[in-house]
């Protein structure tokens, strides 16, 4: 399996196990079914609801329920990816069941306006749709025969950069700074950097606050990381790196040290 190497903010380079092309397009391809068969099951649906008016062109009725045919059919679809990718930590359905994630370029998860930046330019995902759409009409327009030969290109670069970059990224990933990985799941709460903190907790380094959410979830990665490959040299580094930059003095061991910076950003961002 090849990996991928990531510098995270704190100049500490962590491995992840790249996401294979396969496993990229078998994501793609449930997403896509899972969008299909919603369009299915609402044209069934509003089918069925415009069979109750007599004229469906004239009717105010009839003319309400095709603009929300055409509302719950292009919002849905349209936002489903970037939607996902926020609500699920950089997973969407498809990516979810072949155990992959989209994470920034610092290993930590990604921003709105990185996920938005590679949702806008999802040449796979919308060629894909134009080439179906020229395909149905070439028949009848043999001049789209030349669209159809331009989207299978824009389609085709996406496979190639996936292939052929050192980080498997297609275009949007590259222009948004992000990476898709592997990613074994985790139950629940396990997947963000949140812990449970009871109320009677007390911070031990207030000094926290001084990282950003990417900083935080850069040290959620390396502890993870080391645990994970028992690597103690890696959370003894990035332990004194913290140290050195938030001023903070401490004999506690690099994963205590690193497990209670998350519980005290967790209590005193929440509190």
């Amino acid at each position: 399996m090849s990996t991928i190497q990531i510098l995270t903010s704190f100049n500490i380079s962590i491995t992840f196990p790249a996401a294979s092309f396969p496993r990229r397009f078998a994501a793609w391809a449930i997403d896509f079914a899972i969008i299909g068969v919603y369009i299915w099951m609402l044209m069934r649906v509003f089918t069925a609801a415009g069979g109750a008016f007599d004229d469906p062109f004239g009717d105010d009725g009839s003319q309400i329920l095709s603009g929300l045919f055409w509302f719950f059919i292009t919002v849905p679809t349209f936002l489903y990816h970037p939607v996902c990718e926020l609500v699920f930590n950089g997973q969407s359905l498809g990516k979810r069941v072949m155990q992959l994630r989209v994470i920034n370029d610092k290993g930590g998860r990604p921003s709105i306006s990185q996920v938005l930046i590679r949702w806008l330019i999802r040449t796979s995902d919308l060629m894909m749709v134009v080439c179906m759409l020229f395909v149905a009409v070439a028949s009848v327009y043999p001049e789209a025969l030349k669209q159809i030969g331009i989207a299978f290109c824009l389609f085709a670069l996406d496979i190639i950069l996936v292939n052929v970059t050192a980080r498997h990224q297609r275009l949007g990933d590259i222009l948004a700074h992000t990476i898709v990985i592997r990613s074994i799941q985790k139950a629940g709460i396990e997947e963000t950097i949140f812990q449970q903190v009871t109320d009677t907790y007390t911070p031990q380094f207030p000094q926290v606050l001084q990282l950003s959410d990417r900083d935080i979830n850069a040290i959620k990665n390396i502890l993870d990381s080391s645990r994970k490959h028992h690597d103690y040299g890696l959370a003894d580094r990035a332990a004194e790196k913290i140290k050195r930059h938030l001023d903070i003095s401490t004999s506690l061991s690099p994963f205590e040290f690193l497990d209670i910076l998350l519980k005290d950003y967790n209590y005193l961002t929440t509190h």
